[in-house]
């Protein structure tokens, strides 16, 4: 119930970014067009970082997230891999809109929505892991990555049906990246309206 929920809301308010950034337009097109470019390549830089590092986790979790405790690649640097990355990702499609407001936006959603998200689900884990969880809890940071701890097998056993459904899924920020492209090119075509700029 509570996933379903914060799909629900997680969906509400990428459709509210998206009408947003529909309706308006980066300040500095004009003016400052190296700042665009700037605050593009860094948002493609992080939408990469994030997707890549997504599918990374999704070796590791895939069919796997409940029933065991996962504790190696993404997941021996930091406990919560798979939400680092898709905030990377999150903020690369805020800064492929070519503003600072719209990335503003989804960290500052983040920081309000996933802190309590995060601490539920390690309440969970701690009751299905007890002593094992609490271990790793004391070795491995919550969500900032710590490289040095980096610790991956020579193989892993993934399951190729729910590793396919999550690749879909860490690649929704670089299909985003292109909605963004084209609703740039409906403004320019003058399909849609500008009605304000935003910084």
């Amino acid at each position: 119930m509570i996933e379903k929920l914060r799909i629900i809301i997680s969906r509400i308010f990428v459709v509210l970014l998206f009408i947003l950034i529909c309706f308006s337009g980066s300040h500095w097109e004009e003016e400052a067009s190296f700042i665009t470019a700037t605050l593009f390549f860094i948002g493609i830089l992080l939408v990469a970082i994030g997707s890549l590092g997504r599918v990374w986790c999704s070796v590791y979790i895939a069919g796997y997230k409940t029933d065991h405790l996962i504790t190696q690649g993404p997941y021996s640097m930091c406990r919560n891999p798979l939400y680092f990355f898709s905030l990377l990702g999150a903020l690369g499609v805020g800064f492929a809109s070519e503003t600072l407001l719209i990335p503003l936006l989804i960290f500052i959603a983040f920081v309000i929505y996933y802190p309590p998200v995060i601490k539920s689900e390690e309440e969970g884990m701690m009751k299905l892991h007890k002593n094992e969880f609490a271990m790793y809890m004391q070795k491995v940071p919550s969500f900032f990555p710590k490289l040095s701890l980096l610790n991956e097998p020579e193989e892993y056993i993934v399951k190729p049906k729910v590793l396919k459904r999550h690749i879909f899924d860490a690649l929704w920020f670089i299909w985003l990246v292109g909605i963004l492209e084209v609703v740039d090119v409906l403004h320019e075509l003058n399909v849609i309206s500008t009605i304000f700029k935003i910084h």
